[in-house]
């Protein structure tokens, strides 16, 4: 997992995160353009579907003094260089941390892990503010000074839940959406407007189970394991973009309590590293698939 660095640090550091079609002098034309601004290096992962006519990958860390200064002036520049190769990229630093907002209903766990990785320091991210449809996690969020919006949201007040979700999202500046087993249906506009921007944690290994009441289908089923995935969020139900699963062994004693209990300790983990690989950057959306440089 990645270390944060110390602020002075990071202040000087940036990621450049790139997909392209493959062929040869990407990885000299990345190099020697970092080189040409004075920048140094200091990690660089790449990975390619086929070396012949397949699609590359690249993500890399670099340190360069006075960055916060030339980073616009860095990004345009590398943008003349992109249209060269057909690159897709971004260009981010660490030190401008994401802004972050959490959607939560009436299930804490998830919640309440991220929050302790934040106070820790953990998460490299501001949390902006936590949206629930139910008031029952305010206990939870205001202590820590984050801001908690409780917007209800039934079949009779779902567009005016929605307008709502879209002003908070905008007048906050939201960069990531986390829904923290938030169990609403997500409008079209929304997905659209944080496209790969927006993690779900379903309480299922995907495909399987899909849909209601997963842990009850697995104990009818008499499954041998159980386990959450994290994915990005997309228009059609639990589809996304995969970018961590993990799996717990069960047995014939467990009944429904005992998967929920031990699921919730997967979904914890499963989101937390979702949500920490996109906060620094190392996951690159490719058709419905993710590639994660971890």
């Amino acid at each position: 997992m990645t270390h944060l660095s110390s602020g002075n640090e990071q202040s000087n550091e940036g990621r450049l995160l790139i997909s392209c079609p493959d062929r040869p002098g990407i990885v000299t034309t990345v190099s020697r353009f970092l080189y040409d601004w004075g920048a140094n290096i200091i990690r660089s992962d790449q990975h390619t579907t086929d070396p012949e006519g397949g699609h590359f990958f690249m993500r890399v860390e670099f340190q360069m003094d006075d960055l916060d200064r030339r980073f616009a002036e860095l990004e345009e520049a590398f943008g003349e260089t992109a249209e060269r190769f057909r690159i897709s990229w971004r260009m981010s630093r660490p030190s401008h941390k994401k802004r972050m907002a959490i959607f939560v209903s009436k299930e804490e766990h998830c919640l309440v892990d991220l929050l302790w990785r934040w106070q820790i320091g953990e998460l490299n991210a501001d949390i902006a503010m936590v949206v629930s449809n139910h008031p029952d996690m305010e206990k939870w969020v205001s202590p820590l000074g984050i801001p908690y919006h409780h917007v209800p949201c039934t079949r009779e007040t779902r567009l005016e839940a929605e307008q709502r979700h879209l002003q908070l999202l905008e007048e906050e500046g939201v960069d990531l959406v986390v829904l923290a087993r938030y169990m609403q249906i997500i409008p079209s506009t929304m997905v659209e407007q944080y496209q790969n921007r927006m993690i779900n944690i379903h309480h299922s290994f995907l495909p399987a189970f899909i849909g209601a009441n997963p842990y009850k289908q697995a104990y009818e089923r008499g499954v041998k394991i159980i386990g959450a995935t994290a994915h990005y969020v997309t228009e059609d139900l639990d589809e996304g973009p995969i970018i961590e699963q993990n799996v717990e062994r069960v047995d014939h004693r467990c009944g429904v309590e005992d998967l929920k209990r031990m699921g919730r300790d997967v979904e914890r983990l499963v989101l937390a590293r979702a949500v920490q690989w996109h906060l620094h950057d190392e996951v690159l959306v490719y058709g419905n698939k993710t590639v994660v440089f971890r």
